[in-house]
Order: C-alpha cells, then structure tokens, then sequence
C-alpha cells in the first residue's frame, strides 16, 4: 500500500507541476534525445553543472534518473513529447517531482541496455550539458548487419516481384473479368501460387564465405547529434548536408553487386571521431571517404577540396586550420572519456603501414579530386594533407571530401540543391569504382 501511495503522489505532483521553479542556481536551458540503431543519447542542457545518479530497474525494464537541486520545469516536462515512436532503446518518458529539489525521470526501456553517465563542461554554443548514453547490452556484429541487410533487401525485392507476377497471372486467367457478360458463369478458379518456403538460415560456413567475399565502402558523413558542423548563413547544417549526400551514395554504391557500405552513422546523431575509425576497421573496410561541407573565417572561401592524412604537419595553414576545426568534433559532439573503448587508433601512427595508407590515400584523393572539379570549381588543384583524427585507420586508404564552403552564400545555396548534391554524389560514385578497377580488393578473411 505505501508503494502505490507513493506511485500515486508521484502521478499527482507530475500532474500538478505546470510553473518552472529551480533551486540551487542551476536552470535548464534545454534538453534533446538523439536515437539511433548504435545507441540512444539524452542531452540535459544548463546553465551551471548537474548532479544525478542513475539506476536500471527490471519488470518491465526502465532507467531511474535522479536529477538533485531541481524543481520540475517545463523543459525537463517537455522530454515526454521528445521520445520518438521509433526510438530503439526508449519506449515513453515520465517526469515529477520525487522529493523537495529532486526530479525524477522515469525511461521505459524497449530493451536491456548498458548506460553511460557523463558531463560535459561549456564549449562552443553549449552551456554544461548531462549525457545519458543507452547503449545495448549485446551489440550487433557489424559485420553479419551488412550480410543480413542484403539479404533483406534483395527478400523484399523477390517478394515484391512475385505479388507483380501474381497480379499480372490473374489479369491472364481471367481477362474479361472487369466487363460485365451477358450470361454469367462460374469464372474459372484463380491461380494459387504455392506457398513459399521459408529460406533455410545460412550456415556459419557460408556466411563467412559471404563476407569474405564483400567489397565494403566506409562512408562517414562528418558531425551529427550535438554537434551541427559548420552552419550557413541562412541556418543550413553541415551534419544535415552530408548525412543526405552519404545516404544517396550508399543507395548508388550497393546496386553494384558484391559491394556494401558500412555507414559510420544513417541518422542525426553523433560519432566520435576515433569509433568512427574503429567502426571502419572492425569490418575490414577497402575505402574510407568522409564526407564535410565546412566554414571558414573568411565567407568568400570557395570550391571543394579533398584531404589526405599527413604525420608531419599541414600543406597549408588553411589545411591545418580546418584540421583543428574537425579534430575539436569530440569536444562539441561530447564524448565519454572514461568510455573510449579502442585506444588503438591513438597508437597507429607509429605503425609503418601508415606510409602505405598515405600513398594509395593520395593516389584516390587525385583522381577523385579531377572528377569533383568537373562538377564545380576547386578550392586547390591538388590533394592537401592534414592531421584529420578521422583518417587516421594504419590499413585503409582514407580521403576527407570538402563538398564546398557553407560558410559562402552562393556555395550554402548550391548545397541546398538537391541536384548540385545529386552531382556531387555521382562523382564520388565514380571515383570510387575506378579505384576499385584500378586496386581490385584482395580477399579478405573477416572473422565474424
């Protein structure tokens, strides 16, 4: 009874709470939830540093937020209409007020997950922000999502065909079925198609031989989730930009058969810089091309670029400005420090396979700098080189595509247009299956 008393206070005060009152000094400026198949994050905004402490609770599944020195406010109430139907992690969101100066939030989990806890001090336009990252408890295999995501698609493909056959199998039985006779008769039985099979699962065996046989295409849309990139005078997003172009270009790359792309992210939320390296690496990957439109301090900076990796310092200032613009990503976009999971990509420079990785990087990053120059004009004939943190994987050829300056009306205009993008994608399209007719992949032996 003191346990259902207590549900029902909870449900009072969460009803009755409609003024925004905080205590302690520190006010929410704004809370945010970025989903995604990799991982869910909340975002508490505000304007001095939070303390919480959280707890996972069973039957059903659910993630117990305490937020200490509060008093509800209608931010932290606005979390209940963030929650989006197709959120993987999250099913609802309820808020009250739990005790005096200690709000509550209630996460209805859709499954188990592994949360991390972190602060991020003020940077950029952010003020002290509260992450809550929902990881799952059993993370996919990388690998066996793009077999399966093939396999799924060329099922709904076959299934699709079959229905048209269907449909154009009963029209030629039953040809003057939509006229109307002058003497009606039984009209003959439709063709039943037999019932399908259900597709025996594929062994271990084969599946290894499938991988195996892939080609596979990093594609890394820069940015994402908290952090926008660079942002044009009219308001356009680089991390919205990019993600477009990166998804059309999967679409083009995958109608190639045997070749799949691995998507370092396929929605709005953020990649920190080393996973998205780790996420190349841990399927082998035989390319990796980031995608960017970014900004420069001066608005008239133009055309596009192409970046390759340097171990020992810039070709260009303007190189190394824009390095030390998209190396501060981790910073914006927040990253769990305590949470990095691969320090490997922080060792890699001193692998002598760097060297390679540097050459056959330039060599791609030539030809791909020609063919984006037939789509508009270059910001400089040659590849140039920087610390980019993101092209940093010792064993595959990695380039960074500047698509053009947002930061210059003309070229933020451009990026809106569907058709400048279209032509953009087309290009790296090309690109990418000359290098492969140049450098045919060797085989690979992936270990699911």
């Amino acid at each position: 009874m003191k346990r259902r008393g207590a549900l029902l206070g909870f449900g009072t005060v969460l009803l009755s709470f409609g003024v925004r009152a905080v205590a302690g000094g520190a006010g929410i400026v704004a809370v945010r939830v970025w989903p995604a198949s990799d991982y869910t994050r909340l975002t508490i905004e505000s304007d001095g540093a939070l303390s919480a402490h959280h707890e996972l609770a069973e039957n059903p599944p659910r993630l117990v937020i305490d937020l200490d020195g509060l008093d509800l406010d209608d931010h932290l109430r606005s979390l209940v209409g963030k929650v989006q139907p197709d959120d993987p992690f999250i099913a609802g969101v309820r808020v009250g007020q739990f005790q005096p100066h200690v709000v509550r939030l209630v996460l209805d989990l859709k499954q188990p997950v592994l949360p991390q806890q972190f602060t991020l001090p003020p940077v950029a336009a952010y003020r002290d922000r509260l992450i809550f990252d929902l990881y799952p408890s059993a993370a996919p295999d990388p690998l066996l999502a793009l077999v399966r995501d093939r396999e799924a698609a060329d099922e709904r493909a076959a299934r699709a065909l079959e229905d048209a056959l269907g449909e154009l199998i009963a029209k030629v039985d039953r040809p003057g079925a939509a006229l109307p006779a002058p003497a009606p008769s039984p009209a003959p039985p439709a063709r039943v198609a037999p019932p399908r099979k259900p597709p025996t699962p594929p062994s271990e065996a084969d599946l290894q031989q499938r991988v195996d046989r892939l080609v596979i295409v990093a594609i890394d849309p820069g940015h994402g989730g908290e952090d926008p990139g660079a942002t044009g005078p009219t308001g356009l997003h680089e991390k919205d930009v990019v993600l477009a172009m990166g998804l059309q270009l999967r679409e083009r790359l995958e109608s190639t058969p045997g070749l799949r792309v691995m998507m370092t992210r396929d929605a709005d939320f953020f990649v920190p810089l080393g996973e998205r390296v780790r996420k190349a690496r841990r399927v082998q990957a035989d390319l990796f091309i980031s995608i960017h439109a970014d900004a420069f301090y001066k608005p008239e900076a133009h055309g596009a670029s192409v970046f390759a990796l340097s171990t020992h310092g810039a070709s260009s200032s303007a190189a190394r400005w824009m390095a030390e613009r998209e190396n501060a990503a981790d910073r914006i976009g927040g990253v769990n420090v305590a949470g990095v999971r691969d320090t490997q990509v922080l060792r890699t420079m001193a692998d002598m396979s760097i060297t390679a990785q540097m050459r056959d990087s330039l060599k791609f990053g030539s030809d791909m700098l020609r063919r984006i120059g037939r789509v508009g004009p270059l910001h400089k004939g040659s590849v140039e080189q920087a610390a980019f943190a993101v092209l940093k994987a010792p064993d595959i050829p990695s380039i960074l595509v500047e698509t053009a300056f947002i930061s210059n009306p003309d070229e933020e205009e451009k990026l809106r247009d569907p058709a400048y993008r279209s032509r953009i994608v087309a290009a790296l399209d090309s690109g990418i299956h000359h290098y492969f007719a140049q450098n045919p992949p060797l085989a690979r032996q992936r270990t699911l």
